[in-house]
């Protein structure tokens, strides 16, 4: 995926998540989902309860965080 790919999947919007990065609109935000990486969870435990997520949506966390892509 290209990097305005990724990216595609983050939004900032205010008033959601402090008006920090999120995934896809909701209000889970990247660092959320890096900190749930970082403390050992599965890409299957981070996806749980987010039925609308996919693998990628993990990824492009990963990788707007790093700022490349």
């Amino acid at each position: 995926m290209s990097k305005a790919q990724w990216f595609g999947r983050i939004t900032i919007k205010p008033g959601w998540g402090g008006g920090r990065p999120c995934v896809r609109a909701q209000r889970m935000r990247v660092e959320d989902v890096l900190e749930l990486r970082s403390a050992g969870a599965s890409y299957g435990e981070t996806l749980v309860g987010h039925a609308s997520w996919e693998r990628d949506d993990i990824f492009a966390s990963v990788v707007f965080s790093s700022g490349k892509g």
